[in-house]
Parts: structure tokens; C-alpha cells; sequence
């Protein structure tokens, strides 16, 4: 069969069945930072994530793969209510942060995006802003004036994102006067400054060089020791190398989690090994 009648026959067949279990066996000692339970999306009528349940694991990275348009993106960002900001958006089923009920009718959404930061597919920093400013922007909007403070909090943001060599010596410049890369970086700093418990990245290097993307999976391997990381990202060899454990979702639906190493060598499910054997997608 070709390649072209493999990918029509994929495309022909109905949406993914919901597997039984699909918790990757970690550690006695592994802490799930998201448990996540029939969760449903939608956009108006239309439902963009059907019926996830799913526990992601603290402080490991967990990339989330599919084809274009199959929930991913729709997904990450229901993890911090970021989801909200699109009219018509609501959701069925429970999504809790280390036990607690993230929409629960007294949870503040700002509090939920400060515990849960994004890092998105372009970079972002605010263009009238230096780049010192674009890192501390975030602790000043949640009331912190203390001067030393502030100066603590940037150069260890800085530092944590891998560009406070490269930047301490002009940090009144302004953001957008890095280069691409180091913009990204930039925004995870930015991030990682109001100390966060969880970082979602929305393809993160999609937009960058080699080099670039090089440094930021270096730095994302450095940050799991003390971050959740759920990382969305098109680039299967980018989550082969960056991550501990894999979601394959397809059609809205949670296909296969698992280990990262056995997702790509032994899947269980035969649309996951279609997929990143480039069969469609």
C-alpha cells in the first residue's frame, strides 16, 4: 500500500477510542501536577477535545503530539484557564493542580495563569519595555515595589533562562532588540519570575534557528528540576529529545501517554504508530 493510500485510509476511519489506562508507569515516588478527568472543550457547539482523562506527572516534561487541528494547542491552554479568553469557550470535567479543582467557583483565574505560566508559539515582549522590564512587568502587576526585590528576581529569572550572560550588560535595552532566540528566552524569563509551579510552552522553537532551538530544549532540561513542564510542539524529534513522557492525541482524543522512549519505539496504539512513522499527519 502507498504512502498516499496509507494516509486516506487514516484519514477515512472514525475517531479514536478512549483506552482504558493510559498513566505511563513512572516511580513509586512520581506526583502527578495535573489530574485531569473527562475533559471536554468546546467552541460554541463545537467540541474541540472529547472526554481526556489523563494524570501528568510533576517535574518531568510531557509533550503533548498530533496532527494540525487535533486539540493540542486547545488543550495546553485549558490548564490554566487561558481557554476563557476566547468567547463561546467553556468546558466539561475536572482539571486539578497538585488536588485542588482549578474551576471551582472560588478559584481566581489570574491566580490559576500566575501558577501556571505560558510560554507561546512566537515571542512576545512588550516592545516599549527594556528588557529588565519585560522580566519583573509581571511581579510589579502583582504589587511588588521592593527595589531589591526586583533586581533578586531579575537577574535570577535571567539566569534560570540561560541569557544573563548575554544580556547583563545592557538590560535597558529594548526587548525586542534580541534576536528571536533570545526573545523566547526572554518570555520564559518572564514566566519563570513570578515562580510559577507549572510552564506550558506552545511550540516554543517552531519559529527559531537550530542554534536557537538548541538552547531552548537545553534549558527546558535544566528547568525540569524544578518545573512541571507540558510542552506542545509539531516537531516529533523535539519531544523524542526533550521529553520524558508523550501524549498522542488525534481527532480531539487521547490516543496514547506514555514514556517518551516507548512511544516512539513500541506504541500500543496503531494510529499512534501510523502517525510518527510519517504514515499521515
Amino acid at each position: 500500500m502507498s504512502l498516499v493510500q496509507s494516509s486516506q485510509r487514516v484519514n477515512q476511519e472514525s475517531a479514536p477510542q478512549p483506552v482504558a489506562s493510559l498513566q505511563p508507569k513512572l516511580t513509586n515516588t512520581s506526583r502527578a501536577a495535573f489530574q485531569i478527568e473527562n475533559l471536554s472543550i468546546f467552541y460554541g457547539e463545537k467540541r474541540a477535545v472529547s472526554d481526556v482523562t489523563i494524570d501528568i506527572p510533576a517535574k518531568i516534561v510531557t509533550a503533548i503530539i498530533g496532527p494540525s487541528g487535533c486539540g493540542k494547542s486547545t488543550f495546553l491552554r485549558c490548564l490554566n484557564r487561558m481557554h476563557e479568553l476566547t468567547p463561546n469557550a467553556r468546558l466539561e470535567g475536572l482539571i486539578r493542580l497538585f488536588g485542588e479543582d482549578l474551576y471551582a467557583s472560588d478559584i481566581n483565574p489570574t491566580l490559576v495563569r500566575r501558577r501556571v505560566g505560558m510560554v507561546f508559539q512566537k515571542s512576545n515582549p512588550f516592545p516599549t519595555m527594556s528588557i529588565a522590564e519585560n522580566v519583573i512587568v509581571g511581579l510589579k502587576l502583582n504589587g511588588v515595589r521592593d527595589r531589591r526585590v526586583l533586581n533578586e528576581r531579575l537577574e535570577e529569572s535571567l539566569r534560570m533562562a540561560a541569557l544573563w550572560d548575554e544580556v547583563k550588560d545592557d538590560l535597558n535595552r529594548p526587548g525586542i532588540s534580541l534576536s528571536g532566540g533570545q526573545q523566547q528566552r526572554l518570555c520564559i524569563a518572564r514566566a519563570l519570575a513570578v515562580k510559577p509551579e507549572v510552564l506550558l510552552m506552545d511550540e516554543p522553537a517552531s519559529a527559531l534557528d537550530p542554534i536557537a532551538t538548541m538552547k531552548i530544549e537545553n534549558l527546558i532540561q535544566q528547568l525540569k528540576e524544578n518545573y512541571t513542564i507540558v510542552i506542545v510542539t509539531h516537531n516529533m524529534q523535539q519531544a523524542a529529545r526533550c521529553s520524558d513522557c508523550t501524549a498522542f492525541f488525534y481527532l480531539g482524543q487521547l490516543v496514547e501517554f506514555d514514556k517518551t522512549q516507548k512511544i516512539f519505539t513500541n506504541p500500543s496504539e496503531q494510529q499512534t504508530e501510523d502517525y510518527i512513522t510519517g504514515r499521515f499527519g
